[in-house]
């Protein structure tokens, strides 16, 4: 038998080592004289560059390389062995009822979940014969138990407590979490929450949990929902910074009050919005843990373990969508993905229609499987940090800890979290960010399939849905302390201009778009596609014709589907002999619109034809015109 090593060894021996410099210049020589950076180096939102490739030079001088996974910084993540993580699904008790929601628990346990989140919103009062109902046969060894309680997480902090003193538990067994999170609610409402006051009412407040949970070691109290950032238009960096600067501000404050750095972080979890960008999602989750390590152990902390930043993940908010739902498992997945082989302790996958404000049974066990799948086919637990060693990411981390620091040292330099929120500046980079998501999904920069791109032209929602689902929230006037923040869905705007399409069908004939095409083949079938995809985002029904030779064939077949819109698509050159004619045979039946920006614009607008659609355009701007041209909307 030969020798497989010998025959690797062969094998390499043909190819000689080839330089970054060697590289380089083949690069430049494909480039052809175009601008190395213009076209090659991405410049990301989070404030750095990215190169199109990268190499093992490209690892020198980064400091965290050689840590071991289970050890500080955590960087490698929090476990020496393996990957594994808790599969979490929230339950609503207000809407099951006590009864309702621990029977539902129970039957998720059944099904895969290993960790319950009980929401218990603040507006329903709670018995200890309520909680006790709840909690009903859920303590399994292994298991998760949470809770996102608000102002009453005291309350059931001392419940908890009685219950397991009745039935005789041991306080160590339980795992979970009581999200108990003042700041976030703050940031939230612009307000702390009547049972807190003020800031040092919350802040004992917090301590006072802190102190009563002494004695259950796996049990997180004390929560930051950075999850809020990101939901609300945030880059990665920012929700970074933000949430390590509201983390500074509970370790200071609490510090402040009497406990040690040692007691408070290991009743700390971090909750993160994952999105859709993947391998930044795998590095912001590296990054966290690297800087909270680092800050814990500047706070003076007895042992490095307490630097192990505990991260729950949840799949985001803001990048799904109402139309074509079935993409936000697309969504999910690489979500998902990006937080377990990121490392994080816990995730939650919401369920593919959550843009409706609701969920189903099929869609709730649709999102446990694709964690299921994950872990149990396709092995992610078993791998302490498969991303490490590789080039791109270990720079990304590199890159996402830089910026974050430094933005979280401008928080710090205006007082902290507390501080910096009073004064706006929070929520101006996040609504400034925001604003610049907004317009890159108008303009097509940023893709949301299914929505601003690849419409599915037979889609078509009937029902009558909440105007709530397609307008952003507006900010409530009333906050005492600061502008809260808002959660939102980046694709609202767009998908209300489709659903007013939709209105208008129901009560009146959808608007036709057809597509005339004429001339050169290529042009022409590239720019249907495009012109198809362009009004398809707003609901018309696209009729594309069969391609011509004449003008008299294209404006005779146009008129057999009496179209609203006729849109010319052809060669640049050619607009100039047809465009001018197909507009005087249509212009009293239809508007005619041509795809694309010839040279010969002006003379076209000349002779009256003032309607382009091309890859400048602004979608939104663009499609809310037609609709206003057409009578849908005033």
């Amino acid at each position: 038998m030969a020798n497989n090593n010998s025959n690797t060894e062969k094998l390499f021996e043909e190819f000689s080592p080839v330089s970054t410099e060697q590289w380089e210049a083949i690069i430049r020589e494909e480039l052809k004289g175009a601008d190395y950076e213009k076209k090659l180096i991405w410049q990301t939102p989070e404030g750095f560059q990215v190169k199109p490739y990268y190499r093992a030079e490209d690892l020198e001088g980064i400091n965290f390389l050689y840590s071991t996974p289970g050890e500080f910084p955590f960087i490698r993540g929090n476990k020496p062995l393996d990957n594994t993580w808790f599969i979490r699904q929230d339950i609503n008790v207000k809407e099951l009822g006590f009864e309702g929601a621990n029977r539902k628990a129970l039957d998720i346990l059944q099904k895969g979940v290993d960790s319950v989140g009980f929401y218990i919103p603040e507006d329903i009062s709670v018995t200890y014969s309520d909680f006790a109902l709840l909690m009903q046969n859920i303590w399994v060894k292994g298991i998760e138990v949470n809770f996102r309680a608000g102002h009453q997480s005291l309350m059931i902090l001392e419940f908890l407590k009685q219950l397991m003193d009745q039935r005789n538990r041991d306080y160590e067994r339980l795992q979970g979490s009581l999200d108990f999170d003042p700041l976030g609610s703050l940031t939230l409402h612009g307000n702390f929450c009547h049972a807190c006051v003020d800031a040092e009412g919350a802040f004992k407040h917090a301590r006072e949990i802190i102190d009563k949970a002494k004695n259950m070691p796996n049990l997180r109290v004390l929560a930051v929902h950075a999850s809020i950032f990101g939901n609300s238009g945030a880059s990665l960096v920012q929700e970074l910074a933000f949430a390590l600067s509201a983390g500074v501000e509970y370790l200071t404050r609490l510090t402040d009050l009497g406990l040690s750095v040692s007691v408070i972080a290991p009743k700390m979890r971090f909750i993160f919005s994952v999105g859709s960008n993947y391998f930044f999602e795998i590095a912001k989750l590296r990054a966290a843990r690297l800087l909270w390590s680092h800050i814990i152990k500047s706070y003076g902390a007895a042992s490095e373990e307490a630097g192990r930043m505990n991260i729950h993940c949840i799949t985001s908010i803001y990048n799904k969508t109402l139309y074509d739902p079935y993409v936000n498992m697309l969504r999910t997945t690489t979500e998902a993905m990006s937080a377990t082989l990121g490392g994080t302790d816990s995730l939650e996958v919401l369920p593919f229609d959550i843009a409706y404000g609701h969920s189903t049974e099929f869609s709730e066990r649709m999102a446990r499987n694709q964690q299921l799948i994950l872990k149990e086919e396709s092995g992610f637990h078993k791998i302490a940090d498969p991303a490490a060693g590789s080039y791109y990411i270990e720079n990304l981390t590199e890159n996402i800890a830089r910026e974050a620091w430094k933005l979280f040292l401008k928080m710090e330099e205006a007082g902290g979290y507390l501080e910096a929120f009073k004064l706006g500046m929070i929520q101006d980079l996040v609504n400034e960010n925001a604003m610049k998501r907004e317009a890159a999904i108008a303009t097509r920069r940023e893709f949301v399939l299914g929505t601003n791109q690849y419409p599915n032209l037979t889609e078509e929602i009937k029902e009558v849905l909440e105007s709530s689902i397609f307008n952003k929230p507006q900010a409530p006037t009333d906050y005492k302390i600061g502008r809260p923040l808002l959660p939102y869905r980046g694709s609202m705007v767009m998908e209300a201009v489709r659903y007013s399409t939709d209105e208008f069908a129901r009560k009146n004939r959808r608007p036709v778009v057809y597509l005339l095409l004429i001339g050169n083949v290529a042009m022409r079938q590239a720019r249907a596609q495009f012109s198809g995809n362009f009004f398809g985002c707003a609901g018309f029904r696209v009729i594309t014709g069969q391609p011509v030779n004449t003008v008299e064939e294209g404006v005779a077949d146009a008129m057999k589907h009496q179209p609203d819109i006729v849109v010319v698509c052809s060669s640049d050159e050619e607009y100039a002999i047809y465009a001018k004619e197909i507009f005087k045979a249509l212009k009293d039946r239809a508007l005619i619109v041509v795809a694309g920006n010839p040279p010969c614009a002006e003379e076209l607008k000349a002779a009256g034809l003032t309607r382009f659609i091309h890859v400048r355009s602004n979608l939104l701007e663009t499609l809310i015109q037609y609709q206003k041209d057409l009578k849908i909307i005033e």
